[in-house]
């Protein structure tokens, strides 16, 4: 049975993201501080530490949370075997490029400087935990060897946090659901197709 989820949690951690992003926006990642984010989430700083370590844990959680969608592109709902649901996937990424966008300052901060390598090595370890799996019964192979997991996984990072610094930073009008389809349209022809995934159009 499935543990439930207690709606009060649910609400206090969701100010202290929307707190600690207004925040960080105003004043940078490094200057704010603990208390201001407690003061701005209207609690003490003792909730806050019952809920994260610190202010790189909030950090981490709130990147982690925004990044469910992209999680769900490679599960059981968008691949068969090694088929994959292209329109399921385009509504996938549209909700995460409309979550990025929605927070776009906070994104410009979280893609600079060491923020930067954190956020890939975030990426990098959720791709590793989710699709481990998925990459190894693919079996893909280049002049008949076999093309480590971790490369593949750091490509798919390299690629994503490319293309979300580009697009965060970028004075363009593309909207979140035309950067989905600019991305499947990109990848479904080329990278899929190397790893041995079929495109269906659902």
């Amino acid at each position: 049975m499935a543990k439930k989820v207690d709606l009060r949690i649910l609400r206090t951690k969701k100010m202290i993201f929307s707190a600690f992003m207004q925040l960080v926006e105003e004043e940078g990642f490094e200057a704010v501080t603990i208390q201001e984010i407690a003061d701005k989430a209207m609690i003490n700083r003792t909730t806050f530490y019952a809920h994260f370590k610190d202010k790189q844990d909030l950090y981490d959680q709130i990147f982690t949370t925004s990044m469910i969608p992209f999680l769900k592109i490679l599960d059981g709902e968008t691949i068969n075997g090694s088929q994959i649901k292209i329109k399921t996937v385009t509504h996938l990424l549209t909700r995460l490029f409309t979550e990025i966008k929605a927070n776009r300052q906070f994104y410009m901060l979280a893609l600079d400087g060491a923020n930067s390598l954190r956020l890939s090595e975030l990426l990098h370890d959720l791709l590793a935990q989710h699709y481990a799996d998925i990459f190894e019964h693919l079996l893909i192979t280049h002049n008949k060897k076999k093309i480590p997991t971790d490369f593949i996984i750091s490509y798919m990072t390299s690629i994503f946090i490319g293309t979300v610094n580009w697009w965060v930073h970028a004075d363009s009008d593309f909207s979140p659901e035309h950067m989905a389809k600019l991305v499947i349209q990109l990848v479904a022809n080329g990278h899929l197709t190397v790893l041995g995934i079929e495109v269906l159009d659902d």
